[in-house]
């Protein structure tokens, strides 16, 4: 069930405690440089080798502390996000359950016309119906294209889109549902979005100041489930299933996207140091295996330099 209450749940609460333990601050760094005693070299090679390859490349990392950015690179720039685009779904999920103008446990029908059978784990369950509840879980944690097309259609694409730029994202969008193919009369995308408005976004949600605190705090719960850990994440060592609470007092809630030659993720991720908002997109052309890993490898060693900027 979903809280009606402006309580903050504990990972909200986690990463204002590491803010409070980082002693960080200072000056905006200039562009394609990191603040203070920890560096961003590492990522800023990684994506130079991918430009030079061909492949566009957004990223931008903001301290939780001052709000600055201590990392940007054309994070001003709409690219595809694929499945990072069910995030401002969720915040107006969220909005409309906190609002009463949702039921969490409706009854919704798995759309038979829109059905997508490529991923996601609705389609393979039997049940035809979910309550919309535990379709934002499953958007959230599985990034399931059927729950999240259910709950598109459940609160509708035009107050999606007055949402985003109400919260400062306007050259964010959600262009189009999932589906398995596109033809020439749907959109090219899913979602496109910039690295900039994401990371605010999800500096937002630890702040409690999208839509209201409680609001907030239902998205941060949601994304605190998502297993895919294994781009930036990846370096968190954490475990896919169950990472809520970690033993060692790390925050970390994020949302990847996926589709051919994309590959998005934005999340926070707080340790004893510091605490940063963090997002980036490649989209590259996906001739092979080793192309697609080397568009991987650059997420890993943001989520490395990352770890070393919090700890």
């Amino acid at each position: 069930m979903v809280s009606h209450s402006a309580s903050v749940p504990e990972p909200v609460e986690g990463a204002r405690a590491a803010r409070r333990r980082s002693q960080r601050g200072g000056r905006r760094a200039p562009r394609r440089a990191a603040v203070g005693r920890r560096s961003f070299s590492s990522t800023w090679r990684a994506l130079d080798e991918l430009a030079q390859s061909g492949a566009q490349v957004s990223v931008r990392v903001n301290d939780l502390d001052s709000g600055r950015s201590v990392l940007a690179g054309d994070d001003h720039v709409s690219l595809p996000i694929a499945g990072l685009g069910v995030v401002p779904v969720l915040v107006e999920t969220a909005a409309g359950l906190d609002a009463g103008g949702l039921d969490p446990l409706e009854i919704i029908d798995r759309d038979s016309e829109d059905f997508v059978a490529g991923s996601g784990l609705w389609r393979n369950l039997r049940a035809p119906a979910l309550p919309l509840i535990d379709l934002a879980v499953f958007a959230a944690t599985a990034g399931d294209p059927n729950a999240a097309n259910a709950l598109l259609a459940a609160v509708g694409h035009e107050r999606v889109r007055a949402r985003m730029v109400a919260i400062g994202m306007p050259r964010s969008a959600v262009l189009d549902c999932f589906r398995d193919r596109r033809g020439p009369d749907d959109a090219p995308h899913v979602a496109v979005g910039t690295t900039r408005e994401f990371a605010e976004l999800f500096a937002g949600l630890v702040n409690s100041s999208v839509v209201d605190a409680a609001v907030s705090a239902q998205v941060s719960e949601w994304l605190s489930l998502n297993q895919d850990l294994t781009l930036v994440a990846s370096a968190t060592g954490l475990d896919p299933f169950a990472h809520e609470h970690d033993a060692h007092g790390l925050l970390f809630i994020n949302k990847t996207g996926r589709d051919r030659g994309v590959r998005a993720e934005a999340g926070v991720l707080a340790g004893p140091r510091a605490g940063v908002a963090y997002a980036m997109t490649v989209c590259f052309d996906d001739l092979s295996i080793s192309h697609r890993l080397r568009a991987h490898d650059a997420f890993r060693v943001l989520g490395t330099d990352l770890m070393e900027y919090t700890h």
